[in-house]
């Protein structure tokens, strides 16, 4: 069973910048993909990013270039820098983990994290 935990999480300005880290591990493939997700108060959870491990990346339109995701040299980590954030970014961001093609469908990642609060408020 792979195991998959995020942080970083906090409150931050409008405009500001925080960075979220997501790890896998206990038997992670060979390939795999991270999968970030939020969901916002009163909102069903949405796709923001993801990676493989071939270092292929997508991005949803709401976050397309003001979020970069990237992969640490060793592949154990994969970061989401998120830059110029603005209040609807604020909620719970979830990291998952899956072995599909890369993908913002949360029905095809099978393990997930606990989540981290991201708060975006002035």
């Amino acid at each position: 069973q792979v195991q998959v935990a995020e942080s970083g999480g906090g409150l931050v300005q409008p405009g500001g910048s925080l960075r979220l880290s997501c790890t896998a591990s206990g038997g992670t493939s060979d390939y795999y993909v991270i999968g970030w997700f939020r969901q916002a108060p009163g909102k069903e959870r949405e796709g923001v990013s993801c990676i493989a491990t071939t270092d292929t990346t997508m991005y949803s339109d709401s976050v397309k270039g003001r979020f970069t995701i990237s992969r640490d040299n060793a592949g154990d980590t994969v970061y989401l820098q998120m830059d110029n954030l603005k209040p609807e970014d604020t909620a719970i961001y979830y990291c998952a983990y899956g072995t599909v093609i890369p993908n913002l469908v949360e029905e095809v990642y099978d393990f997930w994290g606990q989540g981290t609060q991201v708060t975006v408020s002035s």
